[in-house]
C-alpha cells in the first residue's frame, strides 16, 4: 500500500482524464487551496495522486511538447510565459479582457493530427495498471485530504463538545431566574444549607458551582466571539452607518427648526394681513353663489307640477325634456343638497311612468287604428292640437318621438301583436256578415266559424273570400299609411342627429380657441383659490374656480331672466315660473329631439329601426295571407274544393292570383303561403279533374260500337278555332238552338276523318286540360304528365277493345271487322296529328328548365304510330290468311275466270268498299300495293306447287286470263285505278 505513495506516476493521456477516471473525490478541500485564481491555469496538470509530486516524475506533455516562443500568440508575458502551455482554454481572453478583445487565427500547425487510436495500445497495456492504481487510492487516502478533514472536524466538534456541555436550561427561550423552578434548578439549596450550619465542605462546593457557571460563561463568550468574529466587518460597518445615519438627522433636524421660525415670522409680517383681505372677498363670492343656488332650487321645486301639468294634456316629450334637464342641473348644480336628496329617485320613477304611459297610449292608439271601420281612409288617427303651438303635430308622430327618446325601440313588437289580433278580427267579422245573410246556417246550433263557412255553398263561399280579400287589402293600406308616417319620423331624427354631429365637429375649432383665451382667467382664479384654500386638496381649489366661471354665466342668465319676470303680472298662472326655471337651466334647448340628443339613439339603431319598420310591412303582407289561408283550408276541410267545376277552380285560382298581386305591389315582397296553399288544392284539383276524364274516357271506351259516328256542327267549329291557333274551349252559346246538321267527318285542314264519338270527346278533354293550364300556369307540370297518362290510356284501351278484340265481351260485338279496323287507325291518327299542337301549347307555359317533360309526347307519339302499324299489319294479315285459304284450291282448268279468282276479286272488292270511305286515298293505295304483294306471293307458291311455268303452253294461258280478270277487277275500284301491280312477278324467272 505504502509503496504506491513513492512509485512515480504514471502517464495518462487527456482523454483519459476527460473520462473522469482519475479525478478526486468531491469533499472537504484542503486548506491549501484557493478558491479564487487571479488568472486562469494556462498549463493542465498531469493527474496524480499526490500535488507534490508533479515536478519529479517525466511528463508526457513536456517531452512531446515542449515549448519554444513560437507557441506564444499574443505578447502577454505576465500571463503566458509558461514553458508548461500545451492547451489554452478557449474563451480565456473574452472572460479576462472583457467582450471587446477577439482572439488572433491561430496558424496551422505542422504536426500530425493525434487520434485516440494512436493511444490505443497504450491504453489497452495500462488498462490493468490503472485498476490497481484506483483500488489502492481508495483504500489509502491522501494526507493532506485526510489532515484537513481532520481538523475541521476536530474543531468543529470540539465547539460543539463544549457548547452540550452547558445544560440546555440556560439555552430556553423562557429561561428565567424569577421563575423558582428554574432558580433551584440553576442554584440548588443543597449547597448552600447543610444540617450542621456552613462548614467547608459547603464552601467548596460553592466555590466549585462557581467555577462550574463561570466555565458556562467563558464557553458561550467563546463562542458568540467566534460568531462574532465571522461578521465582525459587516457588524461595524452597520454601527459605523447608524453614527453617520443619527449626524445627518440631528442635522437636519436643526434646519427644519430654522425654516419653521423664519416661515412664522414671514406669515405673521406679509401674509395674515392680505390674506383676510381674500378671505373676505371670497366670502362675499360664496354668499352671490348661495343667492344664485337658491334661486335654481326655486325653479327646480316647480319641476313636479309642471311635468304633471304636461302628462295631462298628453305632452310626453315636453315632459321628459323637463325631467332629463332638471336631472342634470341635479347632477352638475345641484349635487348635495340635503332637501333634494330624494328628487333624482322621484323623477326616474316619473320617468319610468312616462315610459308605461306612452308604451300604453301607443298600445290604445295601434288597437283603435286597427280596428277602425276598413271602409274608411286609411290614414292614420285624429291629430292633437296644441293651443300654444305655432304647428300641429299627429299623434302618432308625438308617441314616436317620445318613445324615440326613451329608447323604447321594440315599439314596433306591439304594434305587431295588435296588427296580428285585427288580422284575426277581420276574418271573424266578414264570416260573421255573410252568415247572418244566409238564412240556412243558424248561428247558434253552428258555432265554429270553419262549420259555418262548410255549410256554404260555393258562390256564398267565394263572395266571403272575396271580401276578406278586400279587407286585407284596405287593412294593408291603413298599415303601409302608419308604418310611413313612423317611418317619416324615424328617418327626420336621424338627419337631425346628422346635422348636429357636423355643427359638432365644425363648433369643436371655435371652443378650442374660446379655451384659449379664458386660460388665462382661469388661471388666475385658480391660483387665488390656491392661496385662499383651506381644504385637504388642491384639486377642489381648482374645481371651485371652475364652478366660479360658471357661476358667473349662471348670474347674467339669472339677471336677465328675473327683469322679464317683473314685466310680467301677478295674476298670470304658475307656468310663467317653468318658464324661468327652464332659461336658468345652462344648456337651452331648441326642439325635443335636438335637445335629447344624448337620449336618442344611435344612427345604426335607427337604421336598424328602419329596416324593422319594412320587415314589419312584409309580416302585415304574411299574416294577412295566412289568415286567407285558414280561410281556404277551413273549407277544404271535407274536400269541397276537390269537387269543383273547371270554370268554379279557374275563379278561385283568379281571385287568389290577383290578392297576391296586389299584396306584391303594395308591400313590395311576394307572400308565398297563399299562393302555396292555392297550389296545393290545385294538386288535389288536377288529380280530381283527371281521375274523373280518365273515368269517363274509359266508359264511352267500354260503351264504344267502333262505328262511324256523325260530326256535330260544335265539334267542327272546335276543330276549327284549333286550327287558327285558338287552343282553348269556346264559349258557350246561350242564343237559340244550333240548326245546323251533323256531317259525316270531321274536317282538319283540309283533310275528312271519319271518327268515333269517343274520340270527338277526347278532343274536348284535352282542350279542357290546355284551358286549365291557360287559367293556372302552375300547375302546367302537372298537367301535362296527367295528359300523358290519359293519351296512353287511349291508346292502351283501344289497342285492347279493337286490336285484342275486348269489345267483343265488353261491348257485345259479334266480330272485329276490317271496318272497325280502319275507324281505329283513322281515329289514332287524329290525335297523332293534334299531339304537336298540344306540345307547343304547354311548351309556352313551362319554364325553359321544365322542357324535359316534353319528352312524354314524343314517346306517346310513337306508341300511337306502332299502334296505326299494328292495324295496318292486320288488315293485311286478314286478307292475307283470306288468299292463303282460297288460293290453296286453285286449280288451272276452264271455265275461265275461275271461281277462285272470282272469290278472291269479290272479297278485295269488299275490303275496298269497307276502308274506301275511312282511310285517305294515299293510305288506301298503300295496304292495297301491299295486300297485292300477298296475293303474289301466294300465287306464286300456289303456281310453283302446280308446275305452271311461263311457257306460253296451255296452262299458262289460262293463268293469264285469270291475272288479267283479278287485274281488271282491281283496277275498276276507286283511287286504283294507275295502280301498278306488277303480276309479272308471279312466274318464276328463267335462270
Amino acid at each position: 500500500m505504502a509503496s504506491s505513495h513513492g512509485s512515480s506516476p504514471m502517464p495518462r493521456s487527456t482523454s483519459g482524464s476527460r473520462d473522469g477516471i482519475h479525478h478526486k473525490e468531491q469533499g472537504l478541500s484542503s486548506p491549501r487551496i484557493r478558491s479564487i485564481r487571479s488568472l486562469p491555469d494556462v498549463c493542465p496538470k498531469e493527474p496524480t495522486v499526490e500535488g507534490r509530486s508533479l515536478l519529479n516524475g517525466p511528463s508526457v506533455v513536456s517531452e512531446h511538447d515542449r515549448w519554444t516562443v513560437y507557441s506564444s500568440k499574443v505578447n502577454l508575458p505576465a500571463a503566458l510565459n509558461d514553458p508548461r502551455l500545451a492547451k489554452r482554454e478557449s474563451d480565456f481572453f473574452t472572460k479576462t479582457w472583457g467582450l471587446d478583445f477577439t482572439e488572433t487565427e491561430v496558424m496551422p500547425s505542422y504536426l500530425p493530427n493525434i487520434t485516440r487510436e494512436h493511444f490505443g495500445p497504450y491504453l489497452q497495456e495500462m488498462t490493468q495498471r490503472e485498476r490497481i492504481h484506483e483500488r489502492c487510492k481508495a483504500i489509502c487516502p491522501n494526507k493532506d485530504d485526510v489532515d484537513a478533514i481532520s481538523s475541521i472536524n476536530s474543531n468543529h466538534d470540539k465547539s460543539r463538545a463544549e457548547l452540550e456541555q452547558v445544560p440546555k436550561i440556560f439555552m430556553r427561550p423562557d429561561f428565567a431566574l424569577e421563575d423558582p423552578a428554574t432558580f433551584n434548578v440553576v442554584l440548588p439549596w443543597s449547597h448552600f444549607h447543610s444540617a450542621g450550619g456552613k462548614s467547608s465542605r459547603d464552601v467548596a462546593s460553592s466555590k466549585l458551582l462557581q467555577e462550574q457557571l463561570s466555565h458556562y460563561l467563558d464557553v458561550v463568550e467563546v463562542s458568540i466571539a467566534r460568531q462574532i468574529s465571522l461578521r465582525s466587518e459587516a457588524f461595524f460597518h452597520a454601527m459605523s452607518s447608524q453614527h453617520e445615519l443619527q449626524d445627518r438627522l440631528q442635522e437636519t433636524q436643526r434646519a427644519v427648526a430654522v425654516l419653521r421660525g423664519r416661515t412664522a415670522a414671514m406669515d405673521r409680517v406679509m401674509c395674515q394681513g392680505p390674506l383676510q383681505a381674500l378671505r373676505t372677498a371670497l366670502t362675499r363670492n360664496n354668499c352671490v353663489k348661495l343667492h344664485n343656488k337658491l334661486k335654481l332650487m326655486a325653479a327646480v321645486h316647480q319641476t313636479q307640477p309642471t311635468v304633471q301639468l304636461l302628462l295631462s294634456t298628453s305632452e310626453f316629450v315636453g315632459a321628459l325634456e323637463l325631467i332629463a334637464t332638471t336631472k342634470e342641473v341635479l347632477q352638475q348644480e345641484l349635487q348635495g343638497i340635503h332637501s333634494f336628496r330624494h328628487l333624482g329617485s322621484q323623477l326616474c320613477e316619473l320617468e319610468k311612468l312616462i315610459d308605461k304611459m306612452m308604451v300604453e297610449d301607443f298600445s290604445m292608439y295601434a288597437r283603435s287604428d286597427l280596428s277602425r271601420i276598413l271602409k274608411d281612409e286609411p290614414q292614420v288617427l285624429e291629430k292633437v292640437h296644441k293651443p300654444n303651438a305655432a304647428s300641429q303635430k299627429e299623434r302618432l308622430e308625438s308617441l314616436v318621438f317620445g318613445l324615440l327618446r326613451q329608447r323604447k325601440l321594440d315599439f314596433l313588437d306591439i304594434y305587431s301583436d295588435e296588427m296580428i289580433i285585427a288580422a284575426k278580427t277581420i276574418v271573424t267579422q266578414c264570416v260573421a256578415e255573410s252568415v247572418v245573410q244566409i238564412e240556412e246556417i243558424d248561428t247558434e246550433v253552428v258555432i265554429k266559424l270553419a262549420d259555418q263557412m262548410r255549410l256554404m255553398t260555393f258562390p256564398q263561399w267565394f263572395e266571403l273570400l272575396k271580401n276578406v280579400f278586400e279587407s286585407f287589402i284596405l287593412f294593408l293600406q291603413r298599415i303601409k299609411a302608419t308604418l310611413t308616417v313612423i317611418r317619416n319620423v324615424v328617418l327626420e331624427v336621424l338627419d337631425s342627429n346628422q346635422r348636429n354631429r357636423l355643427l359638432t365637429e365644425a363648433g369643436s375649432e371655435t371652443s378650442s380657441q374660446e379655451a384659449s383665451q379664458g386660460s388665462s382667467l382661469l388661471h388666475g382664479e385658480a391660483e387665488l383659490a390656491y392661496l385662499t384654500h383651506e381644504g385637504l386638496f388642491i384639486s377642489d381649489a381648482l374645481t371651485d374656480a371652475q364652478q366660479q366661471q360658471k357661476a358667473s354665466l349662471v348670474s347674467q342668465d339669472q339677471s336677465s331672466a328675473t327683469s322679464s319676470k317683473t314685466q310680467q303680472g301677478p295674476g298670470e298662472p304658475a307656468t310663467s315660473d317653468l318658464a324661468l326655471g327652464i332659461t336658468e337651466i345652462p344648456a337651452c334647448r331648441e326642439q325635443s329631439f335636438v335637445s335629447g340628443e344624448n337620449m336618442m339613439p344611435t344612427e345604426l339603431e335607427l337604421n336598424c329601426v328602419s329596416s324593422n319598420i319594412q320587415e314589419l310591412l312584409y309580416t302585415a303582407s304574411d299574416v294577412s295571407h295566412d289568415r286567407c289561408v285558414k280561410v281556404l283550408t277551413a273549407r277544404a276541410k271535407d274536400g269541397s274544393l276537390e269537387r269543383l267545376s273547371s270554370a268554379e277552380f279557374v275563379c278561385l285560382s283568379q281571385a287568389v292570383e290577383g290578392f297576391v298581386r296586389d299584396t306584391e305591389e303594395l308591400c313590395g315582397r311576394r307572400s308565398v303561403s297563399l299562393r302555396g296553399a292555392l297550389q296545393s288544392q290545385a294538386n288535389r284539383f288536377v288529380h280530381r279533374f283527371h281521375d274523373e276524364r280518365k273515368t269517363k274516357l274509359g266508359l264511352l271506351l267500354d260503351n264504344e260500337r267502333w262505328k262511324q259516328a256523325e260530326v256535330p256542327a260544335e265539334f267542327q267549329d272546335l276543330v276549327n278555332s284549333i286550327a287558327d291557333g285558338r287552343i282553348t274551349l269556346p264559349e258557350r252559346k246561350t242564343s237559340g238552338p244550333d240548326d245546323r246538321k251533323p256531317s259525316e267527318f270531321l274536317l282538319v285542314n283540309g283533310q275528312k276523318y271519319a271518327v268515333v264519338g269517343t274520340v270527338l270527346l277526347l278532343i274536348r278533354i284535352f282542350l279542357e286540360y290546355c284551358q286549365c293550364v291557360n287559367d293556372i300556369p302552375s300547375i302546367a307540370t302537372d298537367m301535362l304528365t296527367r295528359l300523358s297518362d290519359l293519351l296512353k290510356h287511349f291508346n292502351s284501351r283501344s289497342c285492347q277493345l279493337v286490336l285484342g278484340a275486348g269489345a267483343l265481351q265488353v261491348v257485345g260485338l259479334k266480330t272485329i271487322t276490317t271496318k272497325n279496323l280502319a275507324l281505329a287507325s283513322r281515329c289514332l291518327q287524329l290525335v297523332v296529328h293534334y299531339i304537336p299542337i298540344i306540345r307547343a301549347h304547354f311548351e309556352t307555359k313551362l319554364q325553359p328548365r321544365q322542357f324535359s317533360v316534353l319528352r312524354h309526347f314524343d314517346h306517346i307519339t310513337k306508341d300511337y304510330n306502332d299502334h296505326i302499324a299494328e292495324i295496318s299489319a292486320k288488315l293485311v294479315a286478314i286478307m292475307d290468311s283470306l288468299f292463303e285459304k282460297l288460293l290453296s284450291k286453285y286449280e288451272v282448268k276452264a271455265p275461265m275466270p275461275s271461281t277462285c279468282f272470282r272469290n278472291v276479286c269479290k272479297q278485295m272488292a269488299k275490303m275496298h268498299e269497307a276502308i274506301y270511305d275511312l282511310l285517305p286515298e294515299e293510305q288506301t293505295q298503300m295496304l292495297f300495293l301491299r295486300i297485292n304483294a300477298s296475293f303474289k306471293m301466294h300465287l306464286k307458291r300456289q303456281l310453283a306447287r302446280l308446275g305452271v311455268v311461263n311457257d306460253g303452253g296451255p296452262q299458262h294461258g289460262l293463268v293469264v286470263v285469270d291475272v288479267a280478270f283479278y287485274t281488271e277487277n282491281i283496277q275498276v275500284l276507286k283511287s286504283l285505278e294507275r295502280l301498278d301491280l306488277n303480276m309479272a312477278e308471279i312466274w318464276e324467272q328463267k335462270r
